[in-house]
């Protein structure tokens, strides 16, 4: 399990323009060239690139699914950057009311523009929802360089689209190959093609506005980073959730030295549990041995019946053990991993979530915890087989060195002592 965590959560380096987030910031686009070299970087097992934009009644015939609101109106009031009189345009509104001694705002509305998304590799991210699932149609084929898209459902819906159907952006003709439900009405308003060819239509060849390297393990996300903050330097910023995904593995790292232990005491009382036993057991029947020894058996005879009563009973009491195993596995595994979860939450604090930044980090280091308890004991072939051989080699090995010692004893003393 902690193999599977390393390698499918926090296993993320996302790389942005240096200065930009989302279409807030500035700075200038990063290109597939820079990328390409992000790939060959040790440790790097693939590149998702992605280039965002927005469509507006300039340069398409889509129609907006989400009504701006209250929220949405406070950007177009404000000119976007949290002015707090009359926008620009409504400057001269302004001073005719204020020859009457007053001073007027103008309300202005705003349409919220479509979100459409280029990228290499289409994954749940990529279309801004935890869960994907397609309504019609299939998606599309990510490296291929055609006027194909997926378009949410409530954009198809407020457009009255469905597959097959077609729309224009940048002047050209899109058909439509999939209606998506990603799971919130931000993300099904928006319009996801392949990178090469929202490149093209927009004018931004060979530009990307973001990008997420996939590194093996996340032991070597740390070195990544560094790797890629070198080679692309101050033209990128490079951030990873090592911390998220640290604090997703240390619950299962504390449950797997707790069963470390508990297995090498369980092996370690067992057999000088066992050897104790047989020494006792061997000891007192000493007259039996000096009989046997007396018709002719052999050392190595008595030793081999003292191993067969003690292997029989140790499968008698294996079979009891796998049954409980069995049954009490997943209880006592849940408890261990709820406990080391609580234990790492106390101490890292209730607002302290695997690194701060924006709602999304916290979330995906949610994501990472709510995966981490999803732990399952497996009772296999293999566990079974590896038990059965370690309980049969302590068996073997506890009762045959005191079999081995007591059996070179002479006949006629142990008759004559006992």
């Amino acid at each position: 399990k902690i193999s599977s965590v390393k390698s499918s959560i926090g296993n993320t380096v996302t790389i942005s323009p240096a200065g930009a987030r989302g279409f807030e910031g500035g700075g200038e686009p990063l290109t597939t060239d820079d990328l390409a070299k992000v790939s060959a970087v040790e440790n790097v097992t693939s590149v998702t690139q992605s280039l965002s934009d927005r469509l507006s009644s300039d340069n398409t015939n889509l129609v907006s699914s989400i009504d701006a609101g209250s929220l949405g109106n406070r950007s177009a009031n404000n000119n976007g950057v949290g002015f707090q009189g009359p926008p620009p345009d409504a400057q001269l509104d302004q001073r005719q009311g204020s020859q009457s001694g007053s001073s007027q705002q103008v309300t202005r509305t705003f349409t919220p523009p479509v979100t459409i998304t280029g990228t290499n590799t289409l994954t749940d991210s990529t279309y801004g929802g935890s869960s994907v699932t397609y309504s019609s149609g299939s998606t599309i084929d990510a490296a291929k360089d055609e006027d194909k898209a997926v378009i949410g459902k409530s954009l198809a819906k407020k457009n009255s689209l469905s597959v097959g159907s077609t729309f224009t952006a940048y002047g050209k003709t899109i058909t439509v190959a999939g209606i998506y439900d990603a799971g919130n009405n931000f993300a099904n308003n928006g319009v996801i093609m392949s990178l090469s060819a929202l490149q093209r239509l927009s004018d931004q060849v060979g530009s990307v506005t973001s990008a997420t390297a996939n590194i093996n393990s996340i032991d070597n996300v740390d070195s990544a980073t560094s790797a890629i903050t070198a080679l692309l330097g101050d033209s990128a910023d490079v951030v990873n959730n090592q911390e998220t995904a640290k604090q997703a593995v240390e619950p299962l790292e504390s449950v797997k030295t707790i069963s470390t232990y508990s297995l090498v005491g369980a092996v370690g009382a067992g057999a000088i549990i066992i050897l104790l036993t047989m020494v006792m057991i061997v000891r007192e029947r000493r007259r039996e041995i000096g009989v046997y020894k007396a018709i002719g058996a052999s050392n190595l005879k008595i030793m081999f019946q003292f191993i067969s009563e003690a292997v029989t009973l140790t499968i008698i009491a294996m079979v009891s053990g796998i049954i409980i195993g069995a049954v009490a596995a997943n209880p006592v595994t849940k408890t261990l991993v709820n406990n080391s979860n609580s234990s790492t939450s106390q101490q890292n604090g209730p607002n302290n979530r695997g690194g701060g930044g924006p709602g999304g980090v916290r979330m995906i280091g949610q994501n990472s915890l709510s995966n981490a308890r999803n732990v399952q004991a497996s009772v296999g072939t293999e566990i079974l087989a590896y038990g059965f051989g370690s309980a049969i080699v302590i068996a073997v090995i506890g009762s045959a060195l005191p079999a081995l010692l007591i059996s070179k004893v002479r006949p006629a003393e142990v008759m004559r002592a006992e």
